[in-house]
């Protein structure tokens, strides 16, 4: 049902679509709730949904997006969604980890798939009609990837962490899946809000600290209070956005209109895998020419980390359904992409 077919995609096929809802469907305005106190997520990435969703219905769907706590909850925006106070939302699904730990496999966890990995899962693996198929039946809202997530740096650290003995009873902030990996793993994990960790850094409350890729550390300025940047980011390779949409207000939409908001949000993942990905480049640059010490994880961490995570998932697939359902779908994937490197060469590799 959900899939959109590459021929979407032709020009022909949309102007198709255009026509179609524009003879059957009313113009409707709808609020957008969000998360996002501002950034790139908010200015870049929700606004071009908004913006694609404008013009391909022809304009019969206007989405005036509103930053995070202004119509609800910042962290409890599928409530505001699913009880109708806003019609659609810019969200991160792992917000909803605490009702459902299947949202870690959906927004991006430890050894889960790179951003290129996760949106050829997504699209042409299944991986979307399990995402919406989970939002539809657990939590009562129609909900599509909107938007990619690149590879995080593993921790901004006043502590070099390189090896798991470096890793034991560090002072972490984190959240989420990783929270408890991290956990097993030896950190002493404190949860906060992001507004907080510049200052606890600073004040040397924690330790060390996650939060997302280069670009979006940059302007936290992190890397003026933590002298080392450890990398890579195996504790979130990749992951996803989502925009969600009130059940009822999806039910008044067109056949046709359902498919072109399907489409403006693959639209939107793809236009910020190539906006969020070239701005990483330069945001890492210039961690590389400052005055912090860049340090790379040992393998063996690696391997341990990878470990860890497969024993916590396998867990949480024998007590939850839906994540074992997931998570099969993101093994097998795994599997079938192991061959890509034998014929693919890496990102970057022609840089010589």
């Amino acid at each position: 049902m959900y899939k959109v077919k590459r021929d979407v995609l032709h020009v022909g096929l949309v102007a198709g679509l255009l026509v179609a809802a524009s003879a059957q469907a009313e113009e409707v305005s709808w609020k957008m709730a969000t998360p996002w106190g501002g950034g790139p997520w908010l200015e870049r990435d929700a606004k071009a949904f908004a913006d694609y969703a404008s013009q391909l219905t022809g304009g019969d769907v206007n989405i005036e997006v509103f930053p995070g706590g202004t119509l609800g909850g910042a962290l409890r925006v599928t409530n505001t969604v699913k009880s109708g106070v806003a019609e659609v939302s810019h969200n991160y699904i792992n917000y909803d980890y605490g009702s459902d730990p299947t949202a870690a496999l959906l927004a991006g966890h430890s050894s889960g798939l790179t951003p290129e990995e996760f949106m050829l899962w997504m699209y042409e693996g299944g991986g979307v009609e399990l995402y919406e198929t989970f939002r539809r039946e657990e939590f009562g809202v129609v909900a599509f990837p909107c938007s990619i997530l690149g590879t995080e740096i593993f921790l901004h650290s006043n502590k070099k962490v390189q090896t798991l003995e470096d890793f034991q009873g560090l002072r972490l902030r984190t959240s989420g899946a990783w929270a408890e990996i991290a956990s097993r793993l030896g950190a002493s994990t404190v949860v906060m809000a992001g507004s907080d960790i510049y200052t606890a850094l600073d004040r040397g409350v924690i330790d060390a600290a996650e939060w997302g890729s280069p670009e979006l550390n940059k302007p936290t300025g992190f890397q003026d209070v933590a002298q080392y940047v450890i990398l890579p980011g195996v504790h979130q390779s990749g992951g996803f956005l989502e925009c969600e949409v009130n059940q009822d207000a999806w039910d008044q939409l067109t056949e046709a209109q359902q498919e072109q908001l399907r489409l403006a949000g693959k639209l939107s993942v793809f236009d910020s895998w190539l906006a969020s990905s070239f701005a990483d480049l330069s945001a890492f640059q210039e961690l590389e020419e400052g005055p912090n010490e860049l340090v790379q994880l040992d393998p063996s961490f690696v391997d341990a980390i990878y470990e860890e995570t497969r024993a916590w998932e396998d867990e949480k697939a024998a007590e939850n359904e839906w994540f074992a359902r997931v998570l099969e779908s993101q093994r097998a994937f795994k599997q079938e992409m192991t061959t890509w490197q034998d014929y693919r060469l890496p990102i970057g590799a022609m840089g010589r």
